[in-house]
């Protein structure tokens, strides 16, 4: 990053919560500000981390590292603002004045004690492109997210299978099936992985599934279209991405023809994957086979139609570049969801979502848990 600027170094203060530091990090705590500082002459970054938090943060920081980069965890100056700290990180390095690479999303009191020392300020997105490529790591942590978001999805479609019909509505163990007993029988398989929902476990049912982000109570009723979107975050940070959609004891109407259209568009989107290829190309295609089967292509949210778009990066961040309807090259390495949907505020909504590995090898891509597809569920995956 560094050597192709004529900068000094690189800094950036968040907590736990901010992805791209956790990225450079791989620290995952505390909740307060730290600073993470790189400079270029030494080749050397700095976690400067809480006292209390040296043991761990000598422990993701440094022994686990997988690059040849020096790496330090200072300590000093703990009661000071993390722009302070890193201030005196700077200076520690023989870099009093100078320019210094900070990401746009610096703290705005971080960047005025930069600035107030004699530092000029650059903004840069080469962490937030570098994070787009994912290293032999990177996918080893989201494909084992992966696989546990698949027995979620499992468990959840076992239940729908064991349910009965009554009145119209599902049983499930006695008692009506809704998307809440649903939602916490899918969160348990997860946590005894060791896996978090991070309240993304969203499940809708009928007119609640045209609802992309439903996580409310619904009875769930025979032959109405049943969306559930896993989302959970591993311990090492990184996301899985599954979407299904069930219908239990369906009439072959509206919710057979969203599903076929769909699932065609899924096809057609997997079908360009491949370096180099355009992300917006993949959009387009997946927009274009649901108008086939006589969908509106473009709707806005509470619409009849396709109402979002394809796809997006997956990594530490649930939601992150590449963005599928963005003309961006894909490129090897990059893994991104592929999730195409047709909702009706009426009458529910169908999405089928693959996370996948883009791949130089053939046919492109690799999806990261394979998962059936299937309108109707059945008992066992």
């Amino acid at each position: 990053m560094l050597a192709d600027t004529d900068a000094d170094g690189f800094v950036h203060v968040g907590d736990r919560f901010d992805d791209e530091l956790r990225y450079l990090t791989r620290f995952s705590g505390p909740d307060r500000p730290y600073a993470f500082v790189y400079t270029g002459s030494e080749a050397t970054a700095t976690l400067c981390a809480p006292r209390l938090f040296h043991e761990q943060a000598q422990t993701e920081f440094i022994d686990r590292a997988s690059d040849t980069t020096h790496r330090q965890v200072r300590t000093e100056q703990v009661g000071e603002p993390a722009g302070i700290r890193a201030v005196s990180t700077l200076q520690a390095a023989g870099i009093s004045d100078g320019t210094i690479l900070v990401p746009q999303q610096i703290p705005h009191d971080a960047a005025l004690y930069l600035e107030q020392a004699g530092y000029e300020l650059r903004s840069t997105d080469a962490v937030t492109v570098q994070r787009q490529q994912k290293t032999p790591a990177e996918i080893g942590c989201l494909r084992c997210v992966q696989q546990v978001t698949a027995a979620g999805m499992a468990q959840a479609e076992k239940i729908l299978a064991e349910s009965t019909e009554k009145n119209g509505v599902l049983r499930w163990s006695g008692a009506a099936l809704t998307t809440e007993v649903l939602r916490r029988q899918i969160n348990a398989i997860l946590a005894q992985d060791g896996v978090q929902p991070a309240g993304n476990t969203v499940i809708g049912a009928g007119s609640s599934a045209a609802d992309l982000h439903f996580t409310g109570v619904e009875e769930i009723n025979a032959g109405e279209t049943v969306l559930i979107d896993i989302s959970p975050r591993g311990p090492h940070g990184y996301y899985g991405d599954m979407t299904r959609t069930f219908v239990v004891e369906g009439d072959g109407g509206w919710e057979r023809r969203a599903y076929v259209a769909v699932e065609a568009a899924l096809d057609a989107a997997l079908r360009q994957l491949a370096p180099g290829v355009d992300a917006a190309t993949v959009h387009e295609e997946a927009a274009a086979e649901i108008g086939a089967y006589g969908f509106p292509m473009v709707a806005e949210e509470g619409e009849i139609g396709f109402t979002h778009g394809t796809g997006h990066g997956v990594g530490l961040s649930l939601h992150e570049p590449p963005i599928l309807s963005r003309e961006t090259p894909l490129e090897s390495g990059m893994v991104v969801t592929v999730e195409p949907g047709v909702y009706d505020p009426d009458r529910g909504g169908v999405r089928l979502e693959e996370l996948v590995l883009i791949t130089a090898a053939e046919p492109g891509y690799e999806i990261l848990a394979p998962y059936p597809r299937s309108i109707t569920p059945t008992h066992s995956r």
